[in-house]
């Protein structure tokens, strides 16, 4: 049996993968009706919308299997993820990669399989609409495209809910897709007992910025700002704009005392672009943190309340942090 190997943009797909807030979620008509459109049309025992995880495969959308979830190492999805052109093998006994497969030799018996990567807007792999039988076969072309077209209409599922969660002007998660992906971050950190830490930042003198330079050179400030907080952070930390000119970030595995040097490191990062961009102004902003301890559990509510009241003392207290000419 040959695993699968893990792809090159590893983090940036788990992130963008979590970004969707699907995982661990109910069945959703909108996919199961993709499911099993796909059953009936190739006439298999089952059709899947499997998402990789990052130690398993998940099944968002399930028609036939009994199992809501396999170990990442024997996901025969794991492997159709490098597949630009999917994935079909006639015989899983007659394929060196998965004769020996737990899921070949022991329930579901797997002896086909069809497959088509899922893809992000950003072009990430997330997983597959696959298609299974427990009997050799083959595909024509005509199958082969029927299966393109019916992952089409699940990639156009994910762009739905990416928007739902999604900022459209920075790309970065919106006010409900950080609320989704903090509370999954913070419920992680608590059972493996790690610090977890909010930093919230607000632009200073944005509206001026808008009055004065006009709502495309805002629109650049905020963009510019979302870029170096994911330059700076890790794929790990959670990013957001939660409304405006304000932004949190969840750091995931920080201690209150690391703190300061994320924020040095992303002080430089603002400074080195206010220096390289030719323009009429500064970015400038004030900052606010909270922590919370694994033996002293807190909320993303919670948090935010603090760091937005540390923000406020911090903001209260700056005078001419931005120029305009």
């Amino acid at each position: 049996m040959t695993k699968p190997p893990i792809p090159e943009n590893e983090g940036n797909r788990l992130a963008t993968l979590r970004s969707l807030g699907l995982l661990d979620t109910p069945p959703e008509e909108r996919f199961d009706r993709v499911t099993r459109l796909a059953k009936r049309l190739f006439n298999v025992p089952v059709a899947l919308v499997s998402l990789v995880d990052e130690n398993r495969q998940w099944f968002k959308s399930n028609q036939g299997l009994a199992a809501s979830e396999t170990p990442r190492e024997d996901a025969f999805c794991a492997h159709t993820i490098f597949e630009a052109d999917g994935m079909i093998v006639n015989d899983t006994l007659l394929d060196e990669r998965f004769a020996r497969n737990p899921l070949v030799t022991g329930n579901p018996n797997i002896r086909f399989y069809a497959g088509y990567p899922l893809t992000a807007p950003n072009g990430c792999k997330l997983g597959t609409l696959c298609v299974i039988d427990a009997e050799p076969r083959e595909l024509c072309a005509e199958d082969i495209d029927l299966l393109r077209d019916l992952t089409g209409m699940v990639e156009a599922e994910f762009t739905a809910v990416e928007l739902a969660t999604m900022d459209e002007l920075t790309g970065i998660s919106n006010r409900r897709g950080f609320n989704l992906l903090a509370e999954k971050a913070l419920e992680t950190c608590k059972r493996l007992r790690q610090d977890v830490s909010l930093v919230a930042f607000d632009l200073n003198y944005f509206k001026e910025i808008n009055d004065m330079l006009g709502h495309a050179a805002g629109d650049q400030a905020l963009k510019d700002f979302a870029r170096c907080l994911t330059d700076t952070f890790r794929d790990c930390d959670v990013i957001g704009r939660m409304g405006g000119d304000e932004f949190w970030v969840l750091l995931c595995d920080a201690h209150s005392n690391d703190v300061p040097s994320l924020l040095n490191r992303f002080q430089d990062a603002v400074s080195t672009l206010n220096h390289v961009k030719q323009r009429p102004y500064r970015l400038d902003y004030s900052v606010g943190t909270a922590s919370c301890s694994p033996y002293k559990p807190s909320s993303i509510k919670f948090m935010g309340d603090q760091a937005d009241a540390d923000l406020y003392e911090h903001k209260q207290s700056k005078r001419n942090a931005v120029s305009i000419a």
